[in-house]
């Protein structure tokens, strides 16, 4: 594909041209008028043009020969179940969803909440939306009934499809009771849910409300009943995907047709070096960005294999369980958390795991939803001698911000970095004033409007929100409210959330550059530094660190270490002082640390458990440790 920096300035030089010629890798139903400008206010692209996101993901790779050739892989070591669907298979499951949707009264615009875990349905149901133009908001599989409900009041659903239960390694989480509640709790009534039933579980039905997935699919397949792909326009939403809880109105990202798939078929091969048979694997959840962009319609636009994965990093049997994912589906590329890593890397410090499987298919190992530091990436390049690469992007884009390009050109890694900016994006790092600051100097970063194909045009039914959240602060450019750097060769370093920048007796420091360090000690296998309240120098940094396992050393050593290994690097302008060994860290589902929550815990104000948190109890866990050290 050329040199990533001839290709950067080609986009620079000529935007219209360089994604004019992107779109031509899609089939459009009509053609476009006008590939960008504005449309009723809001920064739009491939205006007037016509066309359908699961017919490009399905039908063209069909039509075009490519029938016979595996688009999705199930794996379940949570129920031990395994299923591969071609893309001729997938596209029948599609039609006939479809088709039900159509026979449920769901028209073009409609909008259906999905509320499902990680099984092939799940896409199924993402697609058949797709193909007869409906609007599809994936909630995550097991979300709080309150959470539910006000996503449910926002975007007001026709339909809920939903399972009957998610499956953890230690239990069986049953979706209906949160679901019948959440429909209870919402102003607005949903007269209607499609559930699939599982038979590790299955749901108490409710006549007349709830219907049986399968029973209405096979309905559907003892007729010749099909769904012809219903023509969208380019700007015509695709899906809503929730960014927040219940503080207030949830946040509902927008994304297009047209645009993203443009933006996500070009990243598939040029960002993933991905091309038609070859099998990637992210190993992210479809209620995420993650899940949407890069388990469905990014692999499925580039006609490539798909993976979903119903299991976990650990314990699912061990922390094995990615190596074997690898070898027996020849995975090329994985997409993963860095806090997955981390937590393998806790368990199987060695790498001795790796060595129980054939890796010789495995090329690229992408990290991406926390910062990755450099100790991990150089573990995991020790062990797997396989390039990892570290990449930025955010639910709101969609796509990569900053990412070394592999289908592009392999540039050199820089440790802590997430290599360059993609074309689209122009990142400038500016101080609270707007003023741009010196290269290696920490900021504000800014991504110059207006923002690529792909990425939000506008929240659900809130423009207002949209313009004061991410344009207000800084005129002509998108704030992306990361901190970080760019350093003297246009390399973008993300060092905090601009919330995680903390100061300390007048100085800002940042919390990811201490976590960057503590990580490097040989004992740790994780940390997160907060910021916490402090009479005299207003912030004082203190770290919370997981040890890995057999680490039998006293704490108190552990901690000395790392006060000094953050004084030696930082200086004692960092205040850091205090280290605290925990047994876990609370995350999100998708693997973020939940520094914030820590934070308010220590300092006595009021928080709300995240809607989005992965295990509560931890939180339970943290607010005993801090009592017995002091803290609070």
């Amino acid at each position: 594909m050329g040199n990533y920096s001839k290709i950067y300035q080609s986009w620079q030089q000529q935007p219209e041209a360089f994604w004019a010629e992107a779109a031509k890798l899609i089939d459009w139903v009509k053609p476009f008028d006008k590939i960008q400008g504005e449309l009723d206010g809001l920064e739009r692209w491939y205006i007037g043009g016509q066309c359908n996101m699961a017919y490009n993901c399905l039908d063209r790779h069909v039509n075009a020969g490519l029938g016979d050739q595996v688009a999705l892989i199930y794996d379940s070591p949570v129920t031990g179940k395994k299923q591969q669907f071609t893309y001729a298979e997938l596209l029948v499951e599609v039609d006939a969803f479809a088709c039900v949707l159509q026979n449920t009264q769901i028209a073009k615009g409609d909008r259906v909440i999905i509320y499902m875990p990680m099984v092939p349905e799940a896409a199924i149901a993402m697609l058949a939306c797709a193909r007869i133009g409906a609007i599809h908001s994936v909630v995550f599989g097991g979300f709080a009934a309150p959470e539910l409900a006000a996503r449910i009041d926002d975007c007001a659903p026709k339909l809920i499809v939903a399972a009957s239960c998610g499956i953890e390694p230690n239990r069986i989480v049953e979706y209906k009771p949160l679901l019948d509640e959440a429909i209870d709790i919402a102003a607005h009534k949903v007269e209607k849910t499609i559930i699939l039933q599982r038979s590790e579980h299955v749901a108490i039905m409710h006549d007349g409300v709830d219907e049986d997935w399968q029973e209405l699919v096979n309905t559907v397949k003892a007729t010749d009943q099909q769904c012809a792909p219903v023509a969208v326009l380019a700007t015509d939403p695709l899906y809503v995907l929730y960014t927040s809880g219940t503080t207030g109105t949830p946040k509902g990202v927008v994304r297009d047709n047209g645009g993203y798939m443009v933006a996500l078929n070009w990243s598939m091969k040029a960002i993933y070096d991905i091309d038609a048979g070859d099998v990637f694997w992210a190993a992210s959840d479809v209620g995420w960005v993650v899940g949407h962009s890069y388990i469905v319609y990014g692999p499925l636009l580039q006609g490539a294999t798909a993976l979903m994965y119903e299991g976990k990093p650990i314990g699912t049997p061990d922390a094995g369980a990615y190596w074997r994912v690898i070898e027996e589906y020849k995975v090329k590329s994985l997409f993963t958390a860095p806090t997955a890593l981390r937590a393998i890397k806790k368990q199987d410090p060695e790498g001795k795991l790796m060595a129980d499987y054939d890796l010789s298919a495995f090329e690229v190992l992408y990290l991406a939803g926390e910062r990755a530091d450099p100790d991990t990436i150089k573990w995991a390049e020790q062990h797997l001698k396989v390039p990892v690469i570290d990449h930025w992007w955010q639910t709101e884009t969609g796509w990569p911000i900053a990412a070394n390009p592999m289908g592009i050109e392999q540039l050199p890694v820089k440790y802590g970095s997430s290599a360059k900016p993609m074309p689209g994006y122009e990142i400038v790092v500016v101080d609270d004033e707007g003023v741009p600051v010196a290269a290696n100097a920490t900021g504000n970063i800014l991504i110059k409007r207006p923002m690529p194909p792909g990425c939000l045009p506008t929240l659900w039914q809130a423009d207002e929100v949209l313009n004061e959240k991410y344009y207000a602060n800084f005129e002509g450019y998108y704030e992306t409210s990361d901190a970080g750097y760019l350093d003297e060769d246009g390399y973008l370093f993300i060092m905090a959330r601009t919330d995680d920048i903390i100061n300390v007796a007048g100085h800002r420091l940042s919390t990811g550059a201490m976590e960057e360090i503590i990580a490097g000690h040989k004992d740790v296998a994780e940390c997160a530094v907060i910021g916490i309240a402090d009479k005299l120098k207003g912030q004082m940094p203190i770290g919370l660190l997981i040890l890995n396992d057999g680490v039998n050393r006293p704490h108190e050593e552990i901690e000395v270490e790392c006060r000094q290994m953050v004084r030696e690097v930082i200086g004692p302008v960092a205040a850091y002082r205090t280290s605290i060994v925990v047994e876990r860290l609370p995350k999100t589902r998708s693997g973020k640390i939940l520094r914030a929550t820590m934070r308010k815990i220590i300092d006595g104000e009021a928080y709300k458990v995240p809607a989005t948190i992965d295990d509560p109890e931890i939180l339970v866990e943290l607010t005993a440790r801090f009592k017995d050290v002091g803290l609070i």
